[in-house]
């Protein structure tokens, strides 16, 4: 089979909607000058769109008209490379997906350890901030998590009891195992959520043991972030 032949089987299969990068496609190397080539023409006759250099997306048609990706998707190849996740989405995006707050930033967040990710495509735009550890497909969501206690004070229009239940919620959907690499990737990050998310571990009746972790910590120090009312073990990990 040819390599245009080849791209067209894959794209083919592809649902309508979804993005993808060359990588995707199973090139050979030898064969980059023929698959560019290839991809040009499933551009120029409309069975593919370029989100960006080597960022595509095949369209979804419907009686309206073609239609793009939704945000989550056109951003999705940002956040991985070679097939291995090196990214998420934080700061205020993360916090409205979350339910924390109704507000919608004009940028998005990324965080990555390994790689800057910018992205200025039509409306959408992102800035790169750098992630506490790397991120694998088996901790980007528990890395969302610290994230939020981290800058838990600056989330706009937050209901800080109505947090307390959610992230508590989050907690609890979590297995021992999870749980564990929660608190291991918490050691990355300042003494301050390692204390909050101690409280909150704690309130959830954890079966982890929380003993060396909370050796972690100054017991001297003290953190501000006005949950005592809302979080009935905030004072024992000298939170007010």
């Amino acid at each position: 089979m040819g390599v245009t032949q080849n791209i067209q089987k894959q794209i083919s299969k592809l649902a309508e909607g979804t993005t993808f990068k060359y990588e995707q496609l199973a090139v050979e190397p030898q064969e980059f000058v023929a698959a560019a080539k290839a991809i040009e023409r499933l551009i120029a006759k409309g069975v593919i769109k370029r989100v960006s250099t080597g960022v595509f997306y095949k369209p979804k048609k419907t009686v309206f008209g073609e239609l793009k990706p939704n945000e989550d998707e056109l951003i999705k190849p940002y956040l991985f490379e070679k097939g291995k996740r090196i990214a998420y989405i934080t700061g205020t995006s993360l916090y409205n997906r979350l339910g924390l707050t109704t507000q919608i930033p004009k940028s998005i967040k990324i965080a990555s350890r390994i790689k800057r990710i910018t992205i200025s495509n039509g409306s959408i735009k992102a800035t790169p901030v750098k992630s506490y550890v790397d991120v694998t497909d088996s901790n980007f969501y528990l890395l969302e998590f610290l994230d939020t206690l981290k800058d838990f004070k600056q989330i706009p229009d937050l209901d800080k009891s109505s947090a307390i239940k959610i992230l508590s919620k989050k907690l609890q959907e979590l297995n021992p195992t999870e749980t564990k690499l929660l608190v291991k990737c918490s050691l990355a990050y300042p003494p301050r959520v390692r204390g909050f998310l101690g409280a909150l571990l704690e309130n959830i009746k954890t079966s982890v043991n929380l003993t060396e972790f909370r050796k972690s910590l100054n017991p001297l120090s003290e953190y501000e972030y006005g949950i005592e009312n809302s979080l009935s073990t905030a004072k024992n990990w000298n939170i007010k």
